[in-house]
Order: C-alpha cells, then sequence, then structure tokens
C-alpha cells in the first residue's frame, strides 16, 4: 500500500498545533499527523500528514495559507520493507571498547569488545547516531581514566544502549528513566536479550521524577541523551541529583547550542571537562565539584 506524506514548516508552537488540529478533519482523513520543533535555532516547527490515499492538495494549500504556514510538499513513498533496509545498511559500530550490532551481524562480534545487541527495529538508539556514540566514546575514556561509577542512571534512555554499556562495566544495578512507555518496554527488552535483565531497572519517568531515582540518588554518573531544551530544563535537578566529583554526559546538542548549554550547566555547578562533536551534534562531559 502506498504512502503518502505532506510537510511543511511554520513559526510559532501554537499555529503549528493549531494546523495539526485542522488537518485531523480533512477528506481524505490523514493515518497520522505529527508536530514537532525543528531543534536548530530557527525558531519553525514542522507539522507533516502521512496518508494511505493521496490528499486532497487544494485543501492543502489552502490550510497552509490559513495557518501562515508554507505550501505543504507532498510525496509518495515507495512501498519499502524500512526494518530490512535498515539492517542491511546499518553496519556495527565501535565507540571505543563498546561494540554495538543488530542480530544479523551477531558473527561480526570480534573478540576483546563489550558487545551491545541493539535490533534496527529499535526506536532511539542503535548506536549509529552522532549523539549516541559520542557518550559511548566519553564513557570509554571516562573508564580509560580509572574513574568507577556505583550509581549510574541513564535519563530519556530511548533503547537503554548507554545504561547497557555501563553495566558491562561498572559493578551494581544501572537505573534508567523515560517519558515514553514504549521506550521503557524496548529498554527492559533490551536489558533481556543482551543478558542484563537483572542489571537495568527502567521507569516511566520524566529525568529524576520517580521514587526509585530519588531515593537512589546522589548519583556519581548521569546519561543524558536527549535535546537542548531539556537539557536546559534538567540541569537544576541535575545539580540536585549528582553527587560531588560525579560526572554528567550530555549529548542531543547541536554544535551550535553546546556553549550555551555548558554555560548554564556551569552556573548551576557542573562545569565543562572535554567535549567532542561528531558531524554536526555535541557530547558534552561535565562534572560537579
Amino acid at each position: 500500500m502506498p504512502t503518502f506524506t505532506a510537510l511543511t514548516t511554520l513559526p510559532g508552537k501554537d499555529q503549528a498545533e493549531a494546523l495539526g488540529e485542522a488537518l485531523e478533519i480533512i477528506d481524505p482523513e490523514p493515518h497520522g499527523i505529527g508536530v514537532f520543533e525543528i531543534e536548530d535555532g530557527s525558531g519553525l516547527w514542522e507539522v507533516g500528514a502521512y496518508f494511505t490515499d493521496p490528499p486532497d492538495e487544494i485543501v492543502l494549500d489552502l490550510l497552509a495559507a490559513v495557518h501562515g504556514a508554507r505550501p505543504f510538499a507532498v510525496s509518495e513513498l515507495p512501498e519499502t520493507d524500512w526494518v530490512a533496509h535498515v539492517k542491511r545498511e546499518l553496519a556495527p559500530v565501535v565507540a571505543g571498547r563498546f561494540f554495538v550490532y543488530g542480530s544479523h551481524d551477531a558473527d561480526k562480534v570480534p573478540d576483546g569488545v563489550e558487545a551491545l545487541l541493539i535490533e534496527a527495529n529499535m526506536a532511539f538508539g542503535t548506536g549509529h547516531h552522532g549523539t549516541t556514540q559520542g557518550c559511548l566514546r566519553a564513557l570509554d575514556r571516562l573508564i580509560t581514566q580509572g574513574f568507577v561509577a556505583k550509581n549510574v542512571v541513564d535519563v530519556g534512555c530511548g533503547t537503554a544502549v548507554l545504561a547497557m554499556a555501563a553495566a558491562r562495566i561498572f559493578p551494581g544495578a544501572m537505573l534508567a528513566s523515560d517519558i515514553d512507555p514504549v521506550a521503557v518496554d524496548v529498554a527492559r527488552a533490551n536489558a533481556q536479550a543482551n543478558g542484563l535483565a537483572d542489571r537495568l531497572i527502567c521507569v516511566e519517568a520524566a529525568g529524576f521524577d520517580h521514587p526509585l531515582l530519588q531515593a537512589a540518588a546522589p548519583f556519581d554518573l548521569v546519561f543524558a541523551n536527549i535535546l537542548k531544551g531539556p537539557l536546559l530544563d534538567l540541569a537544576a535537578p541535575m545539580a540536585a541529583n549528582l553527587c560531588g566529583g560525579g560526572k554528567a554526559i550530555l549529548s542531543g546538542i547541536l554544535t551550535g547550542q553546546a556553549d550555551e548549554v555548558t554555560a548554564h550547566y556551569a552556573r548551576h555547578g557542573i562545569n565543562l571537562i572535554e567535549r567532542e562533536d561528531i558531524g554536526e551534534w555535541s557530547t558534552l562531559m561535565l562534572g560537579k565539584l
């Protein structure tokens, strides 16, 4: 069955959400609608709709004009088995001592690595994105320097690849949180697949806002691979939940946003130790005195 997409951009959250609501009642009805901020500092929002029947482009043009949006770009997507395609295209990722792979590459796992199985159809964090790679490489450098973490949390964990990487090295149970219940289920499934089900506790929560996390705080290592906005909001809770001498590894930050995030955390007593840029993304390692 063919799939059609209609995408546009416009300034302002309220306008974007209003356009998204208007799309819900057109005919043919969209199969799905997405509204999200473009994280490039432009202030623009993207509105997208997905159709199984060709959309009425005249109606879309009228809606765009009424809501102050650019004309919709309408495309027909080819019928593709995307999971099979991704599996063919995604090679294993090496990040320091860590080797992230899918089951289709199980025969490629070399000796002497910390192997992490993440399937290509699992959302948010297969290891191929520059943010995840940056966090794994930062963790690898910390380990090489002799850092030992006894109390670890992965905030906004997605697949929980970072928490599992820590569990391969450090003793004790790893904690992870995500606001998305699907991500929590994925994290638990990944822990099971990697033989870490008894070492990873994953909860649905925003940041540190969960009784289990509060009981375990303060942490000596925190991962937060999310986005600039949530990272800025997390600075004060991070300061309250990171122990003295503790480290925070942050990513999900465009290179042009890194200085702002660094300065904001410094105002909360969490200072930059090192920064690595991979493509357009930055990873920050910070420390609390």
